[in-house]
C-alpha cells in the first residue's frame, strides 16, 4: 500500500513539473516569437490610437495544453493604458473556442484601438502576456514591441473665422436735378412761361444751394435736346441744334458766377434729330387705343420716313399722338449733376470717439473697421449695436471682435443676439466657428452644413473638421487652394509631404505662435533635410518656446534625438 502510494505521489509530481515546465519554456523561448507592428511607430489620428499586431509562433514553440492572453497596454510616465480586445490563443489540445497555435507554428493578427491623451506622446506599447495550464498561471515578461505616440494630428489649428458684415457707407454718391424746356412746333426760341415753370424753378434754387453747400460738389451739367419725330429729317436736324443751343445759353447763365462751371467739360450737349426712343417710351405709357399698334409699326420698319408715313395713316391714332405724345417730345432736357460728400475716415473715427449719436449706422459700422484697437473696436460695435438694435451687422461684429479677443463665449453670445434679428448665412458660419474654437465639433459641422451656400470660410471649417476625423482627402478638398497652415498639415497627414513643403514655403505671413515653422521642421525630419529641420525649429522657438519642450517628446524627430545640434536648440 506504501509502495503503492509512493508510486502515485511521483506520478502527481512529474505531472506537476511537466505542467510548470511547460510553462516555464514558453517563457524562456518567448524570445522566439516575432511580432510586426503597424505603424511601426504608433501615432494617433481622429483622437484614437490605432495599432495592428501580427505575431508569429515558431514550431514546437506552443504547448499543446496551454492557453495565452495576450494584452496590448500603452504604458506613459504617470499611467498606462490597456487596449480593451485581448488576444487568446490555446494550444492544439485545449477543449475551447480561441485561436489554435499548433506545435507546428503559427500566428496571429489584433487590430485594437484606445483614445488618444498628450501624456501617451512619449510612450511604449509593451504586450503583458499570461499562460494558463491546467491549474497553472505564469505571467511572462513584458515584451516592448512599438514605441509611440506621433501626434502631428493634434497640431490642427481650430482657429475661427468669422465673416464680419460690412457697412455700406459711400462716401461720395451722386445726385441730378432734372427739368424740361418744352417748345412749340417748329420753334427752338424759349417761351417766357416755360422759364416760370415749377421744375425750372426748382432747379434754379437746386443750383444756388448746392453752390452754397460745402458737402456738395457740382459736377456738371448735360443737356439733351430734340425734336419730335413727326416732321422731316432735313427740318428735324437743324432744328435740335438751335434747340440745344438756346437751353445751352439759358443754363450757362444760371452758373455765371460760379467757379466750377469755368472747368472743361463741366457742360455737355447732346441733340437728337427725331426722339424715336422718346416717341415709343411716351406711347406705352400713354392709353391711346392703338398704341399696340404703333408700337408694332415701330418694330416692323427702322426707316424714320416709312415709319412717319404708317403712323399718320391711322388718322384717328395720330390725332391724339399731336396732341398728347408729339408736344412731349419737343424739348432740351436738363440734368445738373452733384456730388453729395459724406465725411472722411478720418472724421468718421473723431466723431465716433467724441458723439457717436451723431453718426448714421452705416458710418458707425465704418468707424468699427478704421480702428486696430480691438477693445475700442468692440466698444464701437457695441454702440452701433445699442442705436440700431434691429441691424444685426452691428451685433454680428461684436461678436466678431470678441472672437478676435478670445472671448468666444461672449462670442457665442453675440452670435446668439444677432441670429434673433436675422438667421442668415453669415451667422451660421459664425456660430460654426464659435462651436469649432469650443470644441463642440459635431454642432460646428451641423451649423456650416446648414448654410444655404458655403462660403470659403465654412469650407475652410469644414477642413479643420474633417482633420480631426482623419479625413485628410476631405480636408485638402475643402481647404482649396489658399496656403494655410491647416492645408499644409492635411497634406502631411496624407503623405504628400512635398506639396505639404512647397504650401508652408509660399506663405508670406507666418503665425507668431510657431505653428507653421515647427511643421516645417517636422517636413524636414521626414524628408532627412537637417539643415531645413534645423533652421526651421530655431524659428518655432524664436516665436514660441514652448516648442522646445514639445519637441523633446516627438517622435518625428526620433532620429535627431542623438544629435548634438538638436539637443542644444532644444535646451
Amino acid at each position: 500500500m506504501k509502495k503503492f502510494r509512493s508510486y502515485f505521489i511521483l506520478i502527481l509530481a512529474a505531472a506537476v513539473m511537466t505542467g510548470c515546465s511547460g510553462l516555464n519554456k514558453m517563457k524562456k523561448n518567448s524570445n522566439l516569437v516575432k511580432y510586426e507592428v503597424t505603424p511601426k511607430v504608433l501615432e494617433t489620428h481622429a483622437g484614437v490610437v490605432n495599432v495592428t499586431i501580427k505575431g508569429t509562433f515558431p514550431a514546437k514553440y506552443f504547448d499543446k495544453k496551454t492557453t495565452v492572453t495576450a494584452t496590448p497596454v500603452l504604458t506613459y510616465t504617470g499611467g498606462e493604458t490597456a487596449f480593451e480586445k485581448v488576444q487568446v490563443l490555446q494550444g492544439e489540445s485545449v477543449q475551447a473556442n480561441n485561436k489554435v497555435i499548433t506545435t507546428t507554428g503559427g500566428d496571429f493578427t489584433y487590430t485594437g484601438t484606445i483614445p488618444y491623451k498628450d501624456a501617451m506622446k512619449m510612450s511604449e506599447l509593451v504586450l503583458r502576456i499570461k499562460a494558463v495550464r491546467g491549474k497553472k498561471t505564469l505571467d511572462f515578461d513584458p515584451v516592448k514591441i512599438a514605441d509611440g505616440v506621433i501626434a502631428t494630428s493634434t497640431l490642427v489649428d481650430k482657429d475661427g473665422r468669422p465673416i464680419m458684415s460690412k457697412d455700406n457707407y459711400v462716401r461720395i454718391n451722386p445726385e441730378s436735378k432734372l427739368a424740361d424746356i418744352h417748345y412749340q412746333i417748329n420753334q427752338a426760341d424759349i417761351n417766357s412761361k416755360e422759364l416760370k415753370a415749377e421744375d425750372i424753378a426748382l432747379l434754379k434754387e437746386y443750383i444756388k444751394s448746392v453752390s452754397a453747400d460745402s458737402s456738395r460738389k457740382l459736377k456738371s451739367t448735360d443737356v439733351s435736346s430734340y425734336a419730335s419725330p413727326d416732321g422731316s429729317m432735313k427740318i428735324n436736324a437743324p432744328l435740335s441744334e438751335k434747340r440745344g443751343k438756346t437751353a445751352d445759353k439759358f443754363i450757362k447763365k444760371e452758373f455765371d458766377k460760379i467757379p466750377v462751371a469755368k472747368t472743361e467739360g463741366f457742360f455737355n450737349e447732346k441733340t437728337t434729330a427725331e426722339d424715336w426712343d422718346g416717341f415709343k417710351s411716351e406711347v406705352e405709357k400713354s392709353s391711346i387705343q392703338d398704341k399696340d399698334l404703333i408700337l408694332r409699326v415701330l418694330s416692323m420698319y427702322s426707316d424714320p420716313e416709312v415709319r412717319n408715313k404708317e403712323i399718320k395713316n391711322m388718322s384717328s391714332a395720330f390725332e391724339k399722338l399731336k396732341t398728347e405724345i408729339l408736344p412731349q417730345l419737343r424739348r432740351s432736357k436738363m440734368a445738373v449733376n452733384v456730388d453729395i460728400v459724406g465725411r472722411t475716415d478720418d472724421q468718421i473715427l473723431a466723431q465716433m470717439k467724441t458723439d457717436p449719436k451723431k453718426l448714421n449706422e452705416e458710418e458707425m459700422l465704418r468707424a468699427g473697421s478704421l480702428t486696430k484697437d480691438l477693445n475700442e473696436q468692440l466698444k464701437f460695435y457695441q454702440e452701433a449695436a445699442e442705436n440700431n438694435p434691429k441691424d444685426f451687422r452691428a451685433q454680428n461684429n461684436v461678436g466678431c471682435t470678441y472672437m478676435a479677443l478670445d472671448k468666444t463665449d461672449e462670442a457665442i453670445a453675440s452670435f446668439e443676439k444677432a441670429k434673433a434679428i436675422e438667421n442668415n448665412d453669415v451667422i451660421k458660419n459664425n456660430l460654426g466657428f464659435g462651436s469649432l474654437v469650443k470644441g463642440d465639433i459635431a454642432k460646428a459641422e451641423e451649423y456650416f452644413n446648414s448654410m444655404t451656400a458655403a462660403s470659403p470660410e465654412s469650407k475652410y471649417g469644414l477642413g479643420v473638421i474633417a482633420i480631426t476625423k482623419g479625413e485628410y482627402d476631405k480636408a485638402v478638398n475643402d481647404f482649396g487652394t489658399e496656403p494655410s497652415f491647416n492645408l499644409a498639415l492635411a497634406l502631411y497627414l496624407k503623405g504628400d509631404v512635398a506639396k505639404a513643403k512647397s504650401t508652408l514655403d509660399s506663405m508670406k505671413d507666418l503665425c507668431k505662435c510657431g505653428k507653421p515653422s515647427y511643421l516645417k521642421a517636422v517636413i524636414g525630419a521626414k524628408l532627412d533635410d537637417r539643415n531645413y529641420m534645423l533652421s526651421n525649429l530655431r524659428e518655432a522657438i524664436g516665436f514660441k518656446a514652448d516648442w522646445k519642450a514639445y519637441a523633446k517628446t516627438d517622435l518625428e524627430f526620433a532620429k535627431f534625438f542623438t544629435d548634438d545640434t538638436f539637443k542644444s536648440t532644444i535646451q
